[in-house]
């Protein structure tokens, strides 16, 4: 990037955040030496009780193509409405409205305190003096060489070049009502966009449902692998209650119940197989106590955990027999201990202390 020295203000558009108002952005234009021209956006805060600040040069406004020419006060660009525009490229008129507070270096000194705009506005300023001084004494030098020569009609030709007043809007009242017409336009079009975004959004939501609903689909099992299920690959989600064995499986519950009538199975031994697991662990736990005070008895229990462990490695082979009437008696009498010993428990409680 060329130096500040050999490079030139040509354009300075002003924005204002209207949903943080004391937020504004700039975008400089500068040509160099070389007739190249750069482009750089700032951001600024302006603050009621403190220092204005620069916060940042990221592009935002100029992120996609931006043309100067096309922005005048009043025109809104997402959530930045223009404020200021000065385009050396084209001509401004004057305008005797007051100059806005954080415009005006006479009423806001706190301009100071961001020297890269300040800098800038400071430049276009003296441009126009110097505009002003150089029309006033061409007109001047016109004037007496045409009471020395009477004979020249030529017309007074003055440089169009832009004038700017710091302590006035670079657009007067009939050129802004003049755009009204395009900032209504503006508004209607981002009301457009906004529409057409919230259609996309909730397109886009629907149709990745739809791509989750196919994926689903997708990933259950296929004709031909359900027609290989075989019993060994049912037995091994026996524990589990059907539907989160046909998950497993990735099949159909009503194809898992198909598969379980094909096997001769009435009913899905889940609660068979869970009965049989308590008791196995009720006797690990008698076992394990056993040991300590009666090994006798403590083998006894062991032979009855075989047992059932036996038991129900053979309702995995044929799941369609019943608990044994001996296992059941066993499972009726745990049960019975049981509620004798809550109800013991329950009294202990309600006796009186004395």
């Amino acid at each position: 990037m060329a130096s500040s020295q050999n490079r030139t203000l040509t354009a300075l558009v002003i924005f204002q955040n209207f949903l943080y108002p004391v937020m504004f952005r700039s975008v400089h234009v500068y040509r160099t030496e070389g007739g190249k021209e750069e482009m750089e956006e700032r951001e600024y805060l302006f603050h009621e009780t403190s220092n204005f600040e620069e916060t940042g040069f990221a592009p935002v406004i100029t992120l996609h193509k931006f043309d100067v020419s096309a922005q005048f006060v009043g025109i809104e660009n997402g959530v930045w409405k223009c404020m200021f525009v000065y385009d050396s490229g084209r001509h401004q008129s004057t305008s005797t409205n007051a100059s806005p507070d954080w415009l005006s270096f006479a009423e806001n000194p706190k301009m100071d305190f961001i020297p890269t705009l300040a800098n800038d506005l400071r430049a276009i300023s003296e441009l126009a003096l110097n505009v002003e001084f150089r029309d006033s004494s061409g007109r001047s030098s016109t004037e007496e060489s045409g009471s020395n020569n009477s004979k020249s009609n030529q017309p007074d030709v003055k440089r169009c070049v832009p004038f700017l007043d710091l302590n006035s809007l670079p657009y007067s009242d009939s050129d802004i009502e003049e755009n009204d017409q395009n900032v209504s336009a503006s508004i209607s079009l981002s009301a457009y966009y906004l529409v057409v975004f919230y259609w996309s959004a909730l397109f886009s939501v629907s149709k990745r449902k739809d791509y989750e609903f196919v994926e689903n689909k997708k990933r259950r099992a296929g004709t031909k692998d359900i027609a290989r299920l075989a019993l060994e690959d049912l037995a091994k989600y026996f524990d589990l209650p059907i539907v989160e064995a046909s998950k497993s499986l990735k099949v159909g519950l009503t194809v898992l119940k198909k598969k379980c009538r094909e096997f001769g199975i009435p009913r899905w031994p889940h609660r068979k197989i869970k009965s049989l697991d308590s008791l196995i662990h009720d006797l690990q736990e008698e076992m394990q106590r056993q040991q300590e005070e009666d090994e006798l008895a403590a083998i006894a229990v062991e032979k009855r955990k075989r047992m059932i462990e036996y038991e129900r490695e053979s309702i995995e082979k044929k799941p369609f027999m019943d608990i044994q009437k001996e296992t059941k008696k066993f499972r009726q009498d745990i049960f019975k201990r049981r509620y004798k010993a809550r109800v013991l428990e329950n009294q202990c409680r309600t006796l009186p202390l004395f």
